[in-house]
């Protein structure tokens, strides 16, 4: 089975972190930064990720940004989604600056596999207004792979986008994302659904859970990822199946904390209270659990 090799593989050449029962992480997938357009689907969260963005720096998280942190299969230029969110992008810096940021690349950021495009796009950005170039990420490395590895339990997570082993999202992920450059991106903005995608084909969803689950069980590694779009919490002696969800759900954002030796999957959403004031709010939805 294809993605049983590709997850082996992702273990084995895992970047690793190590973590105790003081670390905080807050881990999000499928955010899909776009050029602000009708097209970009998280423009409608992009209020609620900010609020985020404050409250986990200042509560001294680590952001690790588990893949399709930018939509490059729908827009081609990095400079143009950068540009489109700057907000997003100087919240992003100041993690990156403490030693708080970690980028995984998914198959909608695959780009940021390769040293150079990364080293073009993101070590810097130009401002072709005020004409003069900035810093942005100097020196950072994508990973396909993390592992969150407990050095008080030895427990770890292996964390991955979820695209591993789906095979027009991995290995055909070219040909795939030209057809979606091309034509997915119109034909989803009138409700067209797009065959390839896990998050829109309950199906190809189900099967892609199921090969990680298998794999999972038979490893006995517990999982961290996203792709799919839906989240997962496991329950009871379920497989250590982990989901994040993703940042363009019409009711808010869902993302997996780790925190005093625990984990938890959490929702931030706006709310209006009774004198009709919309306040953004995050509420712990399953855990948490201890590591």
């Amino acid at each position: 089975m294809k993605t049983n090799q590709r997850l082996d593989e992702a273990l084995h050449k895992a970047h690793v972190i190590e973590f105790d029962s003081s670390s905080k992480f807050i881990l999000l997938s499928d955010i899909h930064r776009g050029d602000d357009s009708v097209s970009d689907e998280f423009t409608k969260n992009r209020t609620i990720f900010l609020r985020m963005m404050d409250y986990y720096y200042d509560h001294n998280f680590h952001y690790i940004e588990v893949g399709d942190g930018e939509d490059l299969w729908e827009y081609k230029e990095f400079k143009v989604i950068r540009l489109a969110h700057a907000d997003v992008y100087k919240r992003m810096k100041r993690f990156f600056n403490q030693g708080r940021l970690t980028i995984i690349y998914g198959n909608h950021n695959m780009q940021l596999k390769y040293p150079n495009y990364v080293k073009n796009n993101l070590y810097q950005f130009c401002d072709e207004f005020n004409e003069n170039c900035e810093e942005l990420f100097p020196g950072i490395q994508p990973r396909e792979s993390v592992l969150l590895k407990n050095t008080e339990t030895g427990k770890s997570f292996l964390v991955v986008h979820g695209h591993q082993g789906d095979l027009f999202n991995d290995q055909l992920w070219k040909m795939t994302s030209f057809f979606h450059h091309n034509v997915w991106r119109y034909l989803h903005v009138v409700g067209f659904r797009s065959p390839t995608s896990p998050a829109k084909v309950v199906f190809k969803r189900h099967r892609l859970e199921m090969n990680f689950v298998y794999w999972i069980k038979s490893r006995k590694q517990p999982v961290i990822c996203g792709h799919t779009h839906r989240a997962r919490f496991p329950r009871g002696n379920r497989a250590p199946y982990y989901n994040t969800g993703c940042a363009i759900n019409t009711k808010g954002v869902t993302g997996i904390e780790i925190i005093d030796g625990n984990i938890q999957f959490v929702d931030w959403r706006t709310f209006a209270d009774r004198e009709g004031v919309v306040r953004v709010m995050r509420k712990i939805l399953a855990g948490p659990r201890p590591i």
